[in-house]
């Protein structure tokens, strides 16, 4: 089979074919993805989602059919809104986080390949793009997540994974790095005139996007740095109370959500 999906609640996806190389993402549960190569005991694979690379365990690969994941990629599938839920089907149950997909979700149940999983938790509307209040809330669903390279939970997420992931809940996918993010949207050009919602990126000394995160109301910011935390913003940068100065310096803010 040259297509898989995730029916893990996470599987690490590494830069190198290596347990020892790097973690640069994660798949979450009901994500598809496309089988590039094989190289010993590894997969080199695609997300469908978001078109990133890197290589799992062939151990943690569940295989599907071609036409199963054609049309799973020409889906808008909804998403898990609990913090932490379920899914059963024969006599496995498996648990999954805050954003996981749930592949063709009837009310009831979900279709993983060829098998149909139950599923009673809160789900997301597809049909549905949901606006500013809805993403703030959903954002602080990620409070005090610890931060760790390449996550995508809510027991461990980096900065751009927590973007992704809350958009990806409100129904926009966003590519998967900040540097990648920063190409949506459209500029903001002062933090006054910023909406919640809107997202700020920031940058290093070099001029490389590094870091971003969710505005809030009141100038605040919603951002993975430690853990998930809110800070001040302004047009400096992150203002950082805790250690009384600034974290990050402030590059641009784009609007995603629609007018």
């Amino acid at each position: 089979m040259n297509f898989g999906i995730c029916t893990l609640s996470l599987v690490p996806v590494r830069r190198e074919p290596s347990d020892k190389s790097e973690q640069v993402t994660q798949l979450i549960f009901g994500e598809c993805y496309e089988v590039l190569q094989t190289q010993e005991k590894w997969l080199q694979v695609r997300n469908a989602a978001d078109d990133y690379e890197g290589w799992i365990d062939f151990k943690q690969h569940f295989p599907v059919a071609d036409s199963y994941f054609l049309e799973w990629k020409e889906t808008t599938h909804a998403r898990s809104m609990d913090i932490v839920q379920t899914v059963s089907g024969g006599a496995a149950v498996t648990p999954i986080g805050l954003g996981s997909v749930l592949p063709f979700f009837d009310g009831m149940s979900i279709r993983v390949g060829e098998e149909r999983m139950l599923y009673n938790g809160r789900a997301s509307n597809p049909s549905m793009p949901y606006r500013e209040n809805f993403l703030q809330k959903m954002a602080l669903q990620f409070m005090r997540a610890p931060y760790v390279w390449g996550g995508k939970s809510i027991f461990g997420i980096d900065c751009s994974g927590l973007v992704q992931q809350v958009y990806g809940v409100c129904g926009y996918q966003l590519r998967r790095d900040a540097y990648q993010q920063v190409e949506h949207g459209q500029e903001v050009h002062f933090v006054s005139q910023t909406r919640p919602g809107d997202v700020a990126f920031f940058d290093n000394e070099e001029g490389r996007i590094i870091h971003v995160g969710i505005v809030l109301e009141d100038q605040k910011i919603i951002h993975a740095s430690g853990e998930v935390r809110i800070d001040q913003l302004d047009h400096h940068g992150i203002y950082n109370r805790d250690r009384k100065r600034y974290s990050h310096k402030l590059r641009i803010i784009k609007r995603i959500l629609p007018e």
